[in-house]
């Protein structure tokens, strides 16, 4: 199942489109900072559509595509949030990113 990978290397680039310009370009002018974003997430699109469309297809829920989003968007924003950024995380984050990890549970189970 290639939807989970998709959105692993999908989520790696949004992150950096999102977040990468805080580390060295904080006085770049914002219109170039967005238009550069914008052409990171590019790359982001054009791996998460074809992870939705083919979890979709092997049959996951849209609740259940996005709940997987969610959470690895929280492991790669995490991890990318100490190595790249260099910020740490402190233990209230990791409880609520647990707490999210344990709601997405929900989502999964067949009630």
């Amino acid at each position: 199942m290639w939807t989970i990978p998709l959105l692993l290397v999908a989520n790696v680039f949004m992150t950096f489109a999102w977040y990468g310009h805080l580390k060295n370009h904080r006085d770049t002018p914002l219109p170039y900072v967005i238009l550069i974003s914008w052409g990171i997430a590019f790359f982001e699109y054009c791996l998460q559509v074809p992870a939705n469309r083919m979890g979709a297809a092997s049959g996951f829920s849209t609740a259940q595509l996005k709940t997987i989003q969610e959470v690895v968007t929280l492991v790669v924003f995490a991890v990318f949030s100490v190595f790249f950024l260099g910020e740490s995380l402190k233990w209230n984050h990791a409880v609520g990113f647990g707490l999210i990890a344990c709601g997405a549970l929900f989502v999964f189970k067949p009630w």
